[in-house]
């Protein structure tokens, strides 16, 4: 079906945020070509569990596009109309299965040698449509704290290689009372500038009890009956003797939070978690994996104010039949394994973090309270300095933050 084919009706089976959407703006959808067309419907039939940015980004672009001229309209899709497809690609279920279709279209553009011709137009459309609805600024400067925790440890392991040049290194910290400030920083920021899922807590052990309840919360341990059942459909596809990487993605992409028994209330929140599982390549088995995809995927999709990350423990490594076997947790920890993995995941949360808007005033802070060291990287704090003498943590914030 071509998108001028389309009518209300094929929006039924969408969510009723996602449904109202479509049918408003169903004439500009007509409009649109079909591969332009698939790739927003992928989006708009998620909308009832996108977090407020992701809706943000969604409106803005129809507003842009209703905004424009039919000439302007015509000119800044045609790159995407100009793409060559099949002819059985307009006889694909776009509207109600977009991801079998831009799967299809994924394999398509690279086997037809039009994967860079495509980037370059998708590149310019959100440059352009960006240049009308920027991204605005945060309520507050953002601050990601990511604590790597006192079981991490590798003697003579240089800590914070990647970041110590963009900010001041402190090789002593007095961590007396240092967690529970920590916790009191970020429950203030929630407190004083209540936004939806603007402020996280990510935990890769067991959440601490004193952690604000306004704070969006993801936790490895409360997530174990989760894992399993993941890890049980991923052996289903696997023992099944026929199922590809393709079959595992798909059945993966399709799970629902009801199929692997999740029944929270916020079910924005429900659907995220799930996608870590989901999406992510070692969250179902690594706790230091889990952490840091999950601090990238909020920052990228929920663009939070605030986030507080603190890294455990993770198994050690075994074959991957042991790993889908889903008895990790029992499994012996990796102390200097999960140290190098929470170092390299903290350098990447900083990194993600500077895509964001707002990243020349944000603040960022890395401690590892088995060595007794943090990096603070913020407006505050010289790059490549080492503080000398030893710093609370109040310290810490009042002087660099």
């Amino acid at each position: 079906m071509q998108p001028s084919q389309l009518t209300g009706k094929a929006f039924a089976k969408y969510p009723p945020q996602a449904r109202a959407l479509a049918v408003q703006h169903l004439a500009l959808i007509q409009r649109m070509p079909l591969v332009f067309a698939a790739l927003l419907m992928h989006e708009v039939s998620s909308y009832d569990w996108l977090f407020p940015a992701e809706r943000r980004v969604i409106d803005n672009q129809f507003s842009w596009l209703q905004s424009l001229s039919t000439a302007e309209f015509d000119r800044s899709l045609q790159g995407f109309a100009a793409v060559a497809l099949p002819a059985d690609f307009d006889r694909m279920d776009w509207v109600q299965r977009p991801e079998e279709f831009l799967g299809a279209l994924t394999s398509q553009l690279w086997s037809s040698h039009q994967i860079d011709a495509f980037r370059r137009t998708a590149t310019t459309y959100t440059e352009t449509w960006r240049k009308a609805f920027p991204e605005p600024l945060p309520v507050l400067p953002r601050l990601a704290i990511v604590v790597l925790g006192a079981d991490l440890r590798a003697p003579g392991y240089p800590l914070f290689r990647k970041l110590r040049p963009h900010g001041v290194l402190i090789s002593a910290i007095d961590a007396t009372g240092a967690w529970p400030f920590l916790l009191q920083t970020v429950a203030a920021r929630a407190a004083r500038h209540p936004a939806g899922y603007g402020h996280w807590y990510i935990e890769g052990g067991s959440r601490d009890a004193a952690v604000d309840s306004r704070l969006s919360s993801v936790v490895w341990s409360e997530m174990q009956p989760t894992r399993a059942a993941m890890l049980a459909r991923m052996r289903s596809v696997v023992d099944s003797g026929h199922g590809g990487p393709e079959e595992l993605r798909t059945v993966m992409a399709q799970t629902t939070p009801q199929e692997v028994g999740m029944s929270g209330t916020d079910d924005v929140l429900e659907r995220f978690r799930l996608s870590i599982l989901a999406d992510g390549s070692g969250t179902q088995v690594f706790s230091t994996t889990f952490v840091q995809w999950t601090a990238r995927e909020a920052l990228r999709r929920a663009q939070p104010c605030t986030l507080l990350l603190h890294f455990q423990p993770r198994q050690c490594q075994l074959p991957m039949n042991e790993l889908l076997a889903g008895t990790g947790d029992r499994n012996a920890p990796d102390p200097v394994g999960s140290l190098i993995d929470a170092d390299i995941g903290a350098y990447y949360t900083w990194i993600d973090q500077q895509r964001l808007s707002g990243a020349e005033q944000s603040s960022f802070l890395a401690w590892s309270q088995a060595h007794g060291q943090a990096v603070v990287i913020s407006p505050n704090a010289p790059h490549g300095a080492v503080a000398s003498g030893s710093m609370t943590m109040r310290q810490i914030f009042t002087e660099l933050m």
